[in-house]
């Protein structure tokens, strides 16, 4: 199977401004997040992606926005992997949320969370596994199994889909971090996902490509091995 970047989002308006956004309509990227949005370039600059997978939200098509004009790629817009419906939370500051009951339930046992009016984390893990395992079917079938593609998503979207990969239960999932314009890399085999990313802040990316077998030529069909390397990888 293919190898998948897990973009968030760069910094929006929305973060650290105390209001949970949710799926407001005009939030964009801050200053910030528009020089990340640009960054991205770079940090990309040695991976060579097969395709480009986004939520449909403004914030996330702004910061694909440099790389695609770069590449020439136009994105698939995936609505499975729209940010979180927060029902009536939406909107409000995190400040007054805190003292709802269902915060700690969020915060605790967050696969047993419904938002009034909206829908529930377990929901969320369900439909954004499922579209990005479909996704990578898709580019698999069409590129072969050390194809590398990209989705941009959002956190809690992310990290539900992070969990699923590590075999993480969805109560363990506010251990996992992802920050504006991190990337988290997942490389799907036939029986286990290898999470070879997460939260990653740094710079060039192209040691997340897949490289192929000693010996094989460049371009194989051949899939990357489900073996884990007993002692650890050599890094090479």
């Amino acid at each position: 199977m293919a190898t998948v970047i897990l973009l968030r989002h760069a910094r929006s308006t929305a973060n650290g401004s105390g209001v949970l956004a949710g799926r407001q309509t005009g939030v964009r990227l801050s200053d910030r997040g528009e020089d990340q949005a640009k960054a991205l370039v770079d940090r990309l600059a040695g991976v060579p992606l097969r395709d480009v997978v986004t939520s449909p939200l403004e914030r996330c098509r702004q910061t694909l926005a440099p790389l695609l004009a770069e590449r020439g790629i136009d994105p698939v817009v995936e609505p499975d992997l729209v940010e979180v419906d927060y029902g009536q939370w939406t909107g409000r500051e995190i400040k007054d949320l805190l003292k709802e009951p269902l915060w700690t339930v969020v915060q605790q046992h967050p696969s047993a969370a419904v938002f009034p009016e909206g829908e529930g984390l377990a929901t969320v893990q369900a439909r954004a596994v499922a579209a990005i395992r479909a996704h990578d079917a898709r580019i698999t079938a069409e590129h072969g199994p050390r194809a590398v593609w990209l989705a941009c998503s959002h956190g809690d979207v992310i990290k539900a889909v992070l969990a699923d990969a590590l075999g993480v239960h969805l109560d363990g999932f506010q251990r996992i971090v992802v920050d504006p314009a991190s990337v988290s890399v997942v490389q799907y085999t036939e029986t286990r996902p290898f999470v070879l990313r997460v939260n990653d802040n740094g710079g060039d990316l192209s040691g997340v490509v897949p490289a192929p077998e000693k010996g094989a030529p460049e371009k194989t069909d051949e899939p990357p091995s489900s073996d884990a390397v007993v002692g650890g990888t050599t890094g090479a």
